[in-house]
């Protein structure tokens, strides 16, 4: 009887997992399914789709051949030691109209502007991984702020429910301190599984908009994918963000391959005085849902941005490349097209009209 009650157990243990393991996130209701397709939103019903066509998958052989190379390893993946860490002091965020920014690494970062401080990607958990005792660890060992010692917070941003953008853990020590959380269609699911108010959480599919004190969110288009369980893949949606106030102007790309929603957010939107635009974690098998360096900086210019400051590096091994490989890319495409670009330090403050670049990686 082994032969049947082995795979059985197994079987039984993954349900037991799905259903109450609360890092997976939530499920999303047929009324709510029913509710995005009423928006008219690039849903079929089930699944969100992009804008233009997005291949998710790659080959079993390109698969195959990935798995080998992350379990042999290689030179300069991550750092050879922990990297440097610019403590933040909370206080620098209240009482003040400066726009600035602090990176932790990776995509989340702290955004303060006209008086409201935002934190987007709420990721400061140390391995990007529902279980943490698996999965890379951060580069850095800790972030630049723990949880607990964040400031108030007026409003988390989301881009999408990836386990390297929304941390369950982050998300359940930050909770009672937030104002509003603001995601795209059906994350939030996962948020009301982790105890956060729903009067709190407002949900937003692409072109939506909504206001913060004087800040205007727009919920802007992606092309990436979503998926918490393996089985939800695309079950929810992946956006960018713009955020303007009445003198500055930011927009964040969250993950995104290259496409032509850069140039539209830009007619619509632009010019921005920041674009917080990824630039790693990329690999030839997955062109379309990440970008390369060089992409990056078209984005940039795409969307009529000023400066530019480069996200998800810095923090976690998600692909082959060597870490330092997404910035020194993108520093040199940045020089070859003549844009400004800021690189801060993990935790350091770069003031919007002041930026602060140094080559603190070599």
């Amino acid at each position: 009887m082994w032969w049947f009650i082995i795979p059985f157990g197994v079987i039984a243990a993954l349900y037991v997992t799905f259903l109450f393991y609360p890092a997976l996130g939530g499920r999303i209701s047929r009324e709510e399914r029913s509710a995005f397709v009423a928006k008219g939103a690039l849903y079929s019903g089930r699944k969100f789709n992009n804008i233009i066509p997005t291949s998710t998958a790659a080959s079993p052989a390109a698969m195959i051949a990935v798995a080998k190379e992350f379990i042999k390893g290689g030179n300069n993946r991550k750092p050879a030691a922990a990297l440097p860490i610019d403590r933040v002091d909370p206080a620098e965020f209240t009482g003040s109209d400066e726009t600035s920014i602090v990176w932790f690494g990776h995509s989340t970062f702290l955004l303060h502007m006209e008086g409201q401080t935002l934190l987007v990607d709420p990721m400061l958990g140390r391995t990007p991984s529902p279980f943490p005792l698996f999965g890379g660890k951060r580069f850095s060992g800790r972030p630049p702020l723990d949880a607990e010692q964040l400031p108030p917070l007026d409003a988390v941003l989301i881009t999408h429910d990836h386990y390297d953008h929304l941390d369950y853990g982050t998300v359940k020590r930050i909770k009672d301190k937030v104002g509003r959380f603001f995601v795209p269609l059906g994350v939030r699911a996962h948020l009301i599984r982790w105890g956060v108010d729903p009067d709190k959480i407002e949900e937003l599919g692409w072109w939506d908009t909504a206001a913060l004190g004087g800040l205007q969110l727009a919920c802007t288009p992606a092309r990436h994918f979503s998926g918490r369980r393996g089985v939800d893949q695309n079950a929810t949606l992946w956006c960018s963000w713009v955020v303007r106030g009445r003198h500055k102007s930011v927009f964040c790309s969250g993950d995104s391959g290259y496409g032509p929603h850069f140039k539209e957010i830009g007619d619509r939107y632009g010019p921005f005085d920041v674009s917080m635009m990824e630039c790693g974690q990329y690999d030839a098998s997955w062109e379309a849902i990440h970008m390369m360096p060089e992409q990056t900086v078209q984005a940039h210019l795409d969307v009529q941005a000023n400066l530019l400051i480069p996200i998800h590096w810095g923090a976690f091994t998600l692909a082959l490349h060597e870490w330092t490989d997404p910035i020194e890319r993108v520093v040199a495409a940045a020089s070859q097209q003549g844009v400004a670009i800021a690189t801060p330090r993990l935790g350091q403050t770069v003031l919007v009209g002041a930026p602060q670049s140094s080559a603190w990686w070599k």
